[in-house]
């Protein structure tokens, strides 16, 4: 039981330094920074225009 504990874990940890090792390499640069820039690309929520919809005067 130890043995496949073992493995186990060797396992998830290689998984796991093989998705950092995605995420951070050079080909994925440009996407990492365009996901980066998502929040900011999203219309301002505190401008509306005052012309359309009705009235509530």
């Amino acid at each position: 039981m130890a043995m496949l504990n073992a493995v186990a874990t060797i396992f998830a940890m290689l998984t796991f330094l093989g998705i950092v090792w995605w995420a951070f390499s050079r080909g994925r640069a440009q996407a990492n920074y365009d996901a980066s820039m998502l929040p900011f690309n999203v219309p301002d929520e505190g401008v509306s225009n005052k012309n359309e919809g009705g009235s509530h005067e």
